[in-house]
């Protein structure tokens, strides 16, 4: 059966046309990053691009390919015999590479050769990449965004979470980033993505959203930890209207104590995350409230960090940033309770459904 080709453009529209979206790069290349639900299938590994790669650098490319066509062979034998025996003759896989050349070239001929309607993607990952980063402004561009604003520890990421639940639309930049946007938001063992799988989970979450409905996000800096949010993302939430989250202060630190609960059981860990506020802090102030985390006080250093970090640097930022703030509307809660956040996710999708309407 002859081999198809799709141009990277128009894989977003046809994704669901295919049965399996395969990778044929090495797991390296997976996994930072690739196309929405593939599967990895190496056609060399690791370890075997390496030595095929020195094979043309230090002896000579006839020699290299006959090495790689040996261990491709049997790398694509093995991945037939655990995954495509069983697949019906209308099974429709797409495949790519890194660049649509040899390594998903010689898959997607062995998978044709047996019957299979199989499509390459021309230009492989690297053409697809182009394509999502062309395609991402048009896709943040065409949404409604209600940016949840409020400080540090009011409660914004469980109301995101309250409004999903309640069945509204919310892009939780943090969640798809693995931290907590803060100078303390690393998340002990949640490694963040690469840039570049973190753009392609972005992509996926904006292109499913239906732009006649309001997308709820929080009012997050251009960083995320140590990734980007794309610029016309950025730049569509700070233009958007806003809510302004407000907890009581008692509140906001139970909550704080709670989410953040692995500094109170690491407080070394907490210390010299500590550290990184010095410069803004000074050193004298670090060292004093690493002295009570260690004395079993970190209820009141938290405290601190509100009034003398988070606060004013944020309320700094927001005012400079998010151009509609100053007309937010106000949601306050009377306390952190899973009870309280699900009313007001109730009430504002409510408002927003009775809008639409």
């Amino acid at each position: 059966m002859p081999l198809h080709t799709l141009p990277a453009a128009d894989v977003p529209a046809r994704l669901g046309d295919f049965d399996t979206v395969i990778d044929a790069r090495t797991e390296d290349e997976y996994a930072l990053d690739h196309l929405p639900g593939a599967v990895n299938w190496p056609t060399l590994n690791n370890e075997e691009r390496i030595v095929i790669g020195t094979m043309y650098k230090q002896v000579n490319a006839f020699e290299a390919k006959k090495r790689g066509a040996a261990l491709s062979a049997r790398n694509i034998a093995a991945h037939i015999e655990r995954e495509v025996i069983d697949k019906p003759k209308g099974w429709k896989p797409l495949v790519y590479c890194w660049r649509g050349g040899n390594r998903s070239g010689a898959l997607a001929t062995i998978l044709s050769a047996i019957g299979f309607q199989v499509t390459l993607i021309e230009g492989g990952y690297k053409a697809w990449r182009g394509a999502l980063l062309e395609s991402l402004p048009g896709l943040a561009q065409r949404l409604r965004y209600r940016v949840v604003c409020g400080p540090t520890g009011s409660g914004k990421t469980r109301l995101l979470h309250a409004l999903a639940d309640a069945g509204a639309q919310v892009l939780d930049l943090e969640a798809l980033a693995c931290h907590r946007s803060s100078v303390l938001g690393l998340v002990p063992g949640q490694p963040q993505p690469s840039q570049k799988h973190f753009d392609s989970l972005v992509w996926a979450r904006l292109r499913g959203f239906d732009p006649d409905r309001v997308v709820y996000v929080e009012s997050e800096s251009k960083k995320v930890g140590n990734l980007r949010v794309p610029d016309a993302l950025m730049d569509a939430m700070r233009a958007s209207p806003c809510l302004d989250l407000q907890l009581p202060d008692e509140e906001r630190v139970a909550l704080l104590l709670e989410d953040y609960a692995f500094f109170l059981q690491d407080p070394d860990f907490f210390c010299r995350r500590l550290d990184a506020l010095t410069q803004l802090q000074g050193r004298a102030v670090i060292e004093d409230w690493q002295a009570q985390v260690r004395a079993g006080q970190s209820p009141a250093v938290v405290r601190e960090l509100l009034t003398r970090h988070y606060d004013p640097v944020y309320a700094a930022s927001i005012r400079r940033n998010f151009v509609q703030f100053g007309a937010a509307t106000v949601c306050t809660l009377p306390d952190r309770s899973t009870a309280a956040l699900q009313a007001l996710a109730r009430e504002l999708v409510a408002q927003d459904t009775a809008v639409s309407a």
